[in-house]
């Protein structure tokens, strides 16, 4: 198993190198769910990228991330797998509980809820979210994020140094 971020600025680059690529996913998911990938210009969906992008990185990065890592190093694993198998379904959860909020909060202001129920919808859209986050986290995006890191930014020290 690659390195994990050790320093500051390595977990900023890992962060990046994560919200990337569970935002592009998540959002196209979420898009073509709600019947407006088609819809929507690229210049739209662009936007709405960057806007989730900026949004998912910083709950992350100031809560999200905090937090996962306080439980998952609590937890009494020798073993570094599981360590890092808690540390993704810690992730996941917040990330999941948190965007999925933001989700909601966007169709709410799009007009595209149409009456239905908050709470109804919001669960779903938790479940909905989760049913692909988990696997695609611990599956697929977890080990590229980490194997493309060790190889490429932390064997390499890449990490652009602060000015």
């Amino acid at each position: 198993m690659r390195e994990l971020p050790t320093t500051k600025k390595e977990q900023i680059v890992f962060g990046i190198m994560m919200c990337t690529g569970m935002v592009v996913v998540m959002m196209t998911f979420n898009l073509w769910h709600n019947g407006l990938l088609s819809k929507m210009s690229a210049f739209e969906i662009l936007l709405q990228f960057i806007l989730c992008f900026i949004i998912a990185f910083l709950v992350e990065s100031f809560i999200v991330g905090p937090v996962a890592r306080k439980i998952a190093f609590a937890l009494p694993f020798d073993n570094k797998i599981l360590g890092v198998l808690a540390m993704s379904f810690f992730m996941v959860i917040g990330m999941v509980l948190i965007m999925s909020l933001y989700g909601m909060i966007s169709a709410y202001l799009a007009n595209q809820l149409n009456g239905t129920s908050i709470l109804r919808t919001y669960l779903h859209t938790i479940a909905r979210n989760f049913s692909l986050a988990l696997p695609y986290q611990i599956i697929i995006l977890g080990p590229l994020v980490r194997y493309v890191f060790g190889k490429f930014i932390k064997d390499k020290g890449n990490v652009v140094p602060s000015t």
